[in-house]
C-alpha cells in the first residue's frame, strides 16, 4: 500500500463507491496507535481490543458526520478516549468494593495479563499511571508515549493548551512522587 495521505483518504470517504476502501485505509493507519492509547488506559489486552473495535464501529457509523474540521486522527482519538471513559466508568460502577481494592484488582489483571511483557520498571510506571486521575493519565499518555503536540490534544479534549500543560506537569510530579515512594 502506498504511503498514507489524509487528503486521499478524505476523498475516498466522501465518495460512496470508495467509502469502504477509505475506511479500511483509516483502520490500517490508526489501529496500532489507537490500540496502545486505549491499552494504556484500560491495561487489559482483551478490553483494549474490544474498545478499539467499538471505536472503529462508532467511527464507521458516524463517518458521514465527519466534516474534516479536525484531522482524522483527532476525531478518532476523541472517540477512543470517550470509549475508554465510558468503559472505566461502567467498570467502576460495577465494582462495589473500595477504590483501593479496585486499583489492586486492575493491577492484578495487569500482572497476570499474558500480553503484558513489561519488566519491573514498566510495571512500576503502569502502577504510577493508575494512581492518576483519568484525564491526567490520558494527557500524560498522549504527550509521553505518542509525543502528541498540546495543540492537537487541545482539539481532542476541547480545553486550552495551558490547562493541558498544567495537567501534564501535575501528572509528571505525581508519577515522580509515586516512584520515589515505591523505592
Amino acid at each position: 500500500m502506498k504511503s498514507y495521505n489524509e487528503q486521499d483518504i478524505l476523498d475516498f470517504i466522501q465518495d460512496e463507491k470508495t467509502l469502504r476502501k477509505g475506511f479500511e485505509m483509516i483502520v490500517a493507519q490508526y489501529s496500532e496507535l489507537l490500540y496502545w492509547q486505549i491499552r494504556r488506559m484500560v491495561l487489559s489486552h482483551d478490553d483494549a481490543n474490544d474498545l478499539l473495535q467499538n471505536t472503529f464501529i462508532k467511527a464507521w457509523t458516524n463517518i458521514e458526520y465527519f466534516r474534516a474540521e479536525a484531522k482524522l486522527s483527532t476525531w478518532l482519538y476523541r472517540i477512543a478516549l470517550n470509549e475508554c471513559i465510558t468503559f472505566l466508568n461502567k467498570q467502576r460502577a460495577q465494582q462495589t468494593i473500595a477504590i483501593d481494592d479496585s486499583e489492586a484488582d486492575v493491577l492484578q489483571k495487569l500482572e497476570s495479563d499474558p500480553y503484558f511483557s513489561g519488566d519491573e520498571v514498566q510495571l512500576k510506571l503502569q502502577k504510577a499511571l493508575l494512581s492518576l486521575p483519568e484525564k491526567q493519565r490520558m494527557v500524560f499518555n498522549l504527550k509521553y508515549f505518542q509525543e502528541m503536540k498540546y495543540e492537537e490534544m487541545s482539539e481532542i479534549f476541547g480545553t486550552t493548551v495551558g490547562a493541558l500543560k498544567a495537567s501534564y506537569h501535575h501528572a509528571v510530579k505525581k508519577i515522580e512522587k509515586f516512584l520515589e515512594d515505591e523505592n
